[in-house]
């Protein structure tokens, strides 16, 4: 059978897809049919019939650089004439070596080991293990707690199910999950006056849990500046940096999600760097391989490393994956890195910046439009009190996005636009006029 995407055999691709694929975040009682693409480049998809789908959310946030760059293109091909892969245990090759050292020398301080895993849940599910083995290395068998955020998502393995517990998407799942405190999330928006309270709130209520529970704390873990999944909620830099000194002041292990933040999603390379830290371990994965591949890194100080060295086995890190450290996956990070000064990708995140701030004024003045806020080059705002991860208001404005040609998908009553950086001027004004066209259209009960 052909695995063509023509028109002639869309419907046939539908047909076995329904038949045959489960598809993540989908309840395909009710779900309508897929788009099938057939190419993409740039900053859009296409679809069987050639039309165009801007792809304003980076295809979950994972195409930095766009679809189809012809230099990742040409690096992936160098690649896999050579090496596709080898496991990573007692073998090593120069492609992972080279991601390894270029992440070493972007992030902070002593942030200097690199565990490669497959993607965000598992850098992840990495970093709970090395925080909490390396109170077992030590010899404190007690620290069992970790601590999380209101709100937050941290992937789809076990562990980070239990430090996201608050995401609503886990329920099932309650029973099998870790011990977890969850503190207040101080989310802000433009304009925001009550942003000191909640922060101090928070801080509070973390000083609170450290008196009570300080030598039972593993680690703590925020995805920095920004949480994805709960709505593209932002907090400030200045909290983030209270909130590590306290932790590293109580010596608690902090660790920083940087898997949807990192690779200018916050207008920084990391989001680390506006808060002026260096937590203790970092993860990454998502704009890593700008979309092309799934690759992930858990980014270790020299110092939590030191504690799994020894003479026994049962010190060691026993934990991996098939494909750690792919071949494949690094050469196109290798790539994916050297574009960020090739093409001045974080002048070009700063000019998306500054076109996303001129529209917040036009945002101000809907009545049906609350929260408009902006971070790097990503805009929010909400058209609708609370909601779940796919409310009604949610499904119609993707269903009428994707219709007119945008790849825009609300997260219950969170409307954002994070684009790949590649976006020309006309793509994004294109966009902010359907962007406002869809709120229109569902404002005037149309939807």
């Amino acid at each position: 059978m052909k695995d063509d995407v023509t028109p002639k055999h869309a419907d046939d691709v539908i047909a076995r897809d329904k038949r045959y694929v489960w598809h993540p975040y989908t309840q395909h009682g009710t779900e309508p049919e897929p788009t099938v693409i057939a190419r993409a480049k740039g900053a859009s998809l296409f679809n069987t019939d050639g039309r165009e789908i801007l792809d304003m959310i980076s295809s979950w946030w994972t195409c930095t650089h766009g679809h189809s760059h012809p230099k990742i293109n040409a690096a992936i091909a160098r690649q896999a004439e050579t090496l596709e892969h080898v496991m990573f245990g007692g073998f090593t090759h120069a492609p992972a070596v080279s991601v390894a050292e270029k992440l070493a020398a972007l992030l902070p301080g002593d942030l200097n080991r690199v565990f490669f895993s497959d993607d965000g849940s598992t850098s992840v599910e990495v970093a709970l293990k090395i925080a909490y083995q390396s109170w077992v290395n030590r010899g404190e068998t007690g620290r069992q707690t970790l601590i999380a955020f209101d709100g937050g998502y941290h992937g789809d393995t076990l562990g980070a199910m239990s430090v996201g517990r608050s995401s609503q998407m886990f329920g099932a799942f309650k029973d099998l999950m870790c011990q977890v405190c969850v503190l207040p999330y101080p989310a802000t928006f433009e304009g925001d006056n009550a942003a000191d309270e909640r922060e101090a709130g928070a801080l509070s209520a973390f000083e609170a849990l450290i008196a009570e529970r300080r030598q039972s704390i593993a680690a703590l873990i925020i995805e920095p500046l920004m949480q994805g999944s709960a709505g593209i909620r932002f907090c400030r830099p200045s909290f983030l940096k209270r909130l590590v000194e306290m932790a590293q002041s109580a010596g608690v292990i902090v660790i920083f999600d940087e898997v949807a933040t990192g690779f200018g999603r916050t207008g920084s390379m990391f989001a680390l760097e506006q808060a002026d830290v260096v937590p203790d371990l970092v993860c990454l994965s998502k704009g890593l391989t700008a979309g092309y591949m799934p690759l992930a890194a858990t980014v270790a100080r020299d110092s939590l490393f030191d504690m799994f060295l020894g003479d026994s086995f049962d010190l060691a890190l026993s934990h991996g994956h098939s494909f750690t450290g792919n071949p494949l996956g690094c050469a196109v990070a290798l790539a994916a890195l050297d574009l960020y000064e090739e093409e001045q990708t974080m002048d070009r995140i700063a000019q998306i910046n500054a076109r996303h701030r001129a529209m917040l004024d036009a945002l101000h003045t809907r009545p049906d439009v609350t929260r408009p806020r902006v971070l790097g080059p990503v805009l929010a705002l909400e058209v609708e009190d609370g909601g779940q991860y796919q409310s009604e208001a949610s499904r119609k404005l993707r269903a009428w996005y994707l219709a007119n040609g945008f790849n825009i998908r609300p997260i219950g009553s969170t409307v954002y636009l994070m684009p790949p950086y590649c976006i020309t001027d006309e793509e994004l004004s294109r966009a902010y006029a359907g962007m406002i066209e869809g709120l229109d259209q569902l404002a005037s009960g149309a939807l």
